[in-house]
């Protein structure tokens, strides 16, 4: 592609990114404002992009790269100084900008045909001992298999993970996606959110559903122990090793529930899987037993690599954010 062909790309990339904030409300006066809000959005955009962390950082890509700023719009007053970004920032309405950020990156991911983990992550030092104030706790959505947050909402404490992941789920449009959650948000709410989506759900269960749980472990030691032979099962092992460990995952979906769905009336519940896997790292061996509700009605060598997937959230973005962004150093 010759150098217009690039530029016209690139001019195309910008007005469909400020498409997605056209109505992004502006509280500022309009008689008074000197930087439009589109060119703030857009200098921010591409001063992330190479690396800024800091309004400060911004405003020396703003001087440094004006005349590629102007390539997409005018720029006419320049870029602001790093005191007068936090004070445009300050003004803007968060959970509306949250809505058209969201949208602009799902219509990048094409996330409705993914797979979408949902997980929190505690920044520790963000505490302050004045006032008691607690940790921020930031519960993101993760599309797994493109490695990229499509949407995050900060809350106080671990235990509002209940209610975040459902107005989490409703800034997106998840419709055909999976999403996956750890047992935390095992609630019949948040199932029948993910439903009303049209969307499905590969739920953890464990103790925090009683019952439900202890219904599901007694079923599938009862069904293990007979060779499976009163149930419909289908069957899947994968096989892993890296750095001296070695992970045998054994994966059976339970896809005759009738009884379970009857006694517990879960919204849109289709299938049970039990994940049993065995590790071996420098010749000691543990084992462990998880247990799975989804919406699915699906193969386990197809379910396997969803659950799988939800753990990308760990290592590609929690341990991306501690490691490479210094998280949990961070006491803003």
């Amino acid at each position: 592609m010759d150098a217009s062909g690039r530029d016209f790309e690139a001019l195309a990339e910008t007005t469909a990114f400020l498409g997605y904030f056209k109505d992004m409300p502006d509280r500022r006066q309009a008689g008074k404002v000197v930087y439009p809000l589109d060119e703030i959005l857009l200098l921010c955009l591409l001063a992330v992009l190479a690396g800024a962390e800091a309004f400060t950082d911004i405003a020396r890509f703003g001087e440094k790269k004006l005349d590629l700023l102007r390539r997409f719009r005018p720029f006419a007053n320049g870029t602001p100084a790093h005191d007068h970004l936090g004070d445009i920032f300050a003004t803007l309405d968060a959970q509306a900008f949250q809505h058209c950020f969201v949208a602009w990156v799902s219509a990048l991911t094409k996330t409705p045909a993914e797979v979408i983990a949902i997980d929190g992550k505690t920044s520790r030092r963000s505490y302050q001992k004045k006032g008691a104030k607690e940790p921020i706790h930031m519960v993101s959505a993760f599309a797994a298999r493109q490695r990229l947050v499509v949407g995050q909402i900060a809350v106080a404490e671990k235990s509002n993970e209940i209610v975040a992941i459902p107005a989490l789920l409703d800034m997106m449009a998840i419709e055909g996606a999976v999403v996956t959650i750890d047992a935390m948000g095992c609630q019949r709410a948040i199932a029948k959110k993910v439903k009303d989506k049209k969307a499905d759900y590969i739920i953890a269960l464990k103790g925090n559903q009683g019952t439900l749980h202890e219904d599901v472990k007694l079923f599938a030691a009862e069904q293990k122990a007979n060779g499976f032979a009163d149930s419909t099962v289908s069957r899947h092992e994968t096989l892993d090793g890296e750095r001296g460990r070695i992970e045998t995952r054994r994966y059976t979906a339970f896809h005759d529930i009738d009884w379970l769905k009857e006694r517990h009336d879960w919204p849109g519940l289709e299938g049970v899987v039990m994940v049993e896997s065995r590790r071996e790292i420098n010749g000691v061996s543990t084992k462990e037993t998880r247990f799975y509700i989804t919406s699915l009605a699906l193969a386990t060598d197809l379910v396997g690599p969803m659950i799988r997937d939800h753990w990308a959230i760990e290592n590609s973005l929690h341990w991306v954010m501690d490691m490479v962004f210094r998280d949990d150093e961070c006491r803003v």
